[in-house]
């Protein structure tokens, strides 16, 4: 997802998108350690860099967590 998508959305559309990843990101974790292989590598690399997106504008605009 695009920074100005990330811009566009509400706090609460962030705030919902952040848990949505880290859930996410959590399952494809599990998977990798339970199966020894990860699946895609890239996959959990987009999700983190989504997550970190997604909290540096919630704190530019000075939102609570």
């Amino acid at each position: 997802m695009k920074i100005n998508d990330v811009r566009k959305m509400s706090d609460d559309e962030l705030k919902s998108r952040i848990n949505e990843l880290k859930l996410d990101l959590g399952i494809e974790k599990r998977k990798q350690v339970s199966t020894g292989v990860a699946s895609k590598k890239n996959k959990s690399k987009e999700m983190r860099r989504s997550v970190a997106q997604a909290l540096t504008v919630l704190r530019q605009r000075g939102a609570k967590r």
